[in-house]
């Protein structure tokens, strides 16, 4: 075997052979490279372009200052995951740094995910809702139902707070003649659980026919007083229908779980408690919720559709999550050509709304209304007119009968003559001398006697 000296001059390096890669090639042995020399890590940033599409994967970037990276979170590790999450928001995630080998993007895979500051108080907050859960504190069953037209309700508030504004400000728009009465408590701070116990033990007492337990958004560290295990027993406790109503849309708290309804803002509970003046908006909302119901259904009965069938061509995993990536970008295709079928059904049941409307009974009533008006004036004058003539009638009889009347010939100075039985004495010989008769004037009597008779 020869040896190869490298500072000899009389011999010369061999040319290397060229060693050519195709884009494919590469970015597959980069993908190797980064997922074999970067092992499992955790990352801190903040979160930006976040991003769900039906495909229940989740898609967004992790940035700080100076730099930001992709990141791909797939379905069946983000659902263990029980928060909300939205751009801006500081967030922790274990993650394998890999390429993306598609577009060549560099990208983590995260396998966990937590918020920055909360992931204590975020485990201490599932290990409650588990516990409490399983002793049946969150079942539908036990759940009172709301009163449609309630007499008196107690709101359990910061008295000073923005919540108790919102909640006033609907009550007097939707319904102002319900009897409100605040339960003052602070809604934030070590102290806060214990006030929240005590002022919803009082309000229970007070004959209530429902009760609002609100305040406004916040960290899951202002929020925490209703994430507290007293406050949930006392209000599994409560006699009274309890709605919650804590922080905003995206802020779920243990009190949301065991009261008997859950409302997105304190306005939402408000509007839930207070009667709906406008029924025919409130049967377009029945009609607007059996529609998403309906296609919430569809979509569910699709997605399972997708995921069995994802579960069929599981492997290799790597490959799926790189189609699922592809299947997302064509997503938004169809969600545009979806919303634009929304609006024109949209626009149908608008016209459908404004046609019910004109057909409303109370049309009819009106003009039911305006011709009783009509009939009944001119029943009045048809009586007027009847009565008149009736009077009439009258004293044109009362003129004949007077005419004809007795009393007339008596007032021109003639007399009738009666006999003790009150007959009539047309000739003298129905009487004697002596008899007693009794003569009628046109104005008095006069009682006589006979003495004489006399033949005309």
């Amino acid at each position: 075997m020869s040896n190869f000296d490298l500072f000899s001059p009389e011999q010369k390096p061999a040319t290397p052979k060229r060693s050519v890669l195709s884009v494919s090639e590469l970015n597959r042995q980069a993908k190797q490279l980064l997922e074999i020399h970067l092992p499992l890590l955790w990352v801190e940033g903040e979160l930006s372009n976040f991003s769900k599409p039906s495909s229940g994967h989740w898609y967004f970037s992790l940035k700080d200052e100076k730099a930001q990276v992709r990141c791909a979170m797939f379905r069946a590790r983000n659902a263990m995951f029980r928060g909300k999450l939205k751009d801006g928001d500081r967030v922790k995630v274990r993650a394998r740094v890999t390429l993306y080998e598609g577009r060549g993007d560099f990208q983590l895979v995260v396998e966990h995910i937590e918020e920055a500051g909360s992931g204590s108080l975020q485990k201490q907050f599932e290990q409650l809702k588990a516990k409490l859960q399983a002793e049946g504190l969150f079942e539908s069953t036990i759940k009172q139902a709301l009163p449609s037209l309630p007499k008196s309700i107690g709101v359990v508030t910061s008295p000073t707070g923005a919540a108790i504004k919102d909640v006033l400000s609907v009550l007097s728009r939707r319904f102002p003649c319900l009897p409100v009465t605040i339960i003052p408590s602070s809604v934030q701070g070590d102290k806060a659980g214990a006030e929240l116990c005590k002022a919803l033990i009082l309000a229970d007492k007070q004959g209530f026919d429902a009760i609002i337990l609100c305040r406004g958004g916040g960290s899951i560290e202002d929020l925490w007083a209703f994430n507290e295990e007293r406050l949930a027993r006392t209000i599994y406790s409560c006699k009274t229908p309890i709605v919650s109503g804590v922080g905003h849309e995206s802020d779920f708290t243990i009190a949301d779980f065991v009261a008997d309804i859950r409302a997105a803002t304190p306005s939402a509970a408000a509007e839930l408690l207070s009667p709906d003046k406008q029924a025919l908006c409130s049967r377009f909302e029945q009609i607007e919720s059996k529609l998403q119901k309906s296609i919430q259904q569809t979509l569910l009965s699709r997605q399972t559709q997708l995921t069995h069938h994802r579960r069929l061509l599981r492997h290799p995993g790597e490959q799926i999550n790189s189609w699922s990536q592809r299947l997302d970008q064509l997503e938004n295709h169809l969600l545009h050509t979806f919303k634009r079928y929304l609006l024109q059904r949209q626009v149908k049941v608008n016209k459908e709304r404004a046609s019910l409307f004109h057909y409303s009974p109370q049309n009819a009533i009106e003009r039911t209304a305006q011709q009783v008006q009509s009939l009944s004036k001119e029943l009045r004058f048809a009586l007027q007119q009847h009565l008149k003539l009736r009077k009439a009638g009258l004293a044109k009889a009362v003129d004949t009968l007077q005419a004809v009347s007795p009393l007339n010939t008596l007032a021109r100075g003639y007399a009738i003559v009666s006999d003790s039985s009150g007959k009539v004495v047309a000739e003298t010989s129905k009487i004697a001398v002596g008899d007693a008769i009794n003569i009628k004037l046109a104005k008095s009597t006069i009682d006589a006697k006979v003495t004489a008779l006399k033949s005309n």
